[in-house]
């Protein structure tokens, strides 16, 4: 079943009377369960790419589908609501809230969706728990490691049980052993739940465990591999 669906989407800027187009003419198939790569070099794309999949930025034109909604012209609370419930998303800076625990910040999704306090925490502690981090739950960002705290992003993405999961470079700011014990993480949830997680990379790490890799240049797909 295809999650995803664009169809010819361009997202062109102006820069000092330039237009500069950062997407042209993207056309892609996202199957569920997939765990794919988005690569290229700087300014092919990438992260335009999956800001506007994830409903963070809009095409200047084309569509984008998620699980059978067109969500490409949708009323920004609408589109707010969506994402809530269909899309999980991982930053490279973390983006966790600085006062909140790790069980907090997990939480925080489900608190959005006003899902009640036993079952957000429930949930959350489950999360934290598959992502490694059950000795961790009442420790602060700061208290954490840069690879913990990436944990604690990825359980949050996944707390509201969202049908994709979109990673821009998360493994940016990590050491190699961080990055890996992440990977492991993702991986195991791509396999045991059928998670869906695309990334966007520079990494050759994530690229050497991606099932898919497309390639981006100048806001085109230049190539598309599934391995075997």
């Amino acid at each position: 079943m295809s999650i995803i669906k664009t169809n010819n989407l361009e997202r062109f800027y102006t820069e000092g009377g330039l237009t500069v187009k950062a997407l042209n003419g993207v056309t892609l198939n996202i199957e569920e369960g997939e765990f794919t790569a988005i690569v290229g070099p700087s300014g092919s794309g990438k992260t335009t790419l999956l800001n506007v999949i994830g409903g963070l930025d809009s095409p200047t034109n084309g569509t984008v589908e998620i699980a059978g909604t067109e969500i490409t012209n949708m009323k920004d609370n609408m589109l707010i609501d969506f994402r809530l419930k269909n899309i999980g998303f991982v930053f490279q800076a973390y983006n966790l809230i600085p006062v909140l625990s790790a069980l907090e910040n997990t939480e925080f999704i489900m608190l959005l969706q006003k899902e009640p306090k036993a079952k957000r925490e429930e949930r959350a502690k489950q999360l934290l728990k598959e992502v490694g981090l059950e000795s961790q739950i009442n420790k602060k960002p700061n208290e954490m490691s840069g690879g913990q705290q990436q944990r604690v992003a990825v359980a949050r993405a996944l707390a509201s049980k969202p049908k994709f999961v979109l990673a821009d470079e998360p493994t940016a700011n990590l050491d190699s052993k961080s990055t890996a014990d992440l990977l492991d993480i993702m991986h195991e949830l791509n396999q045991k739940e059928k998670t869906t997680f695309i990334f966007s990379t520079h990494d050759q790490r994530v690229i050497d465990r991606a099932t898919r890799v497309i390639t981006l240049e100048d806001g085109k797909i230049i190539s598309d591999e599934t391995k075997k």
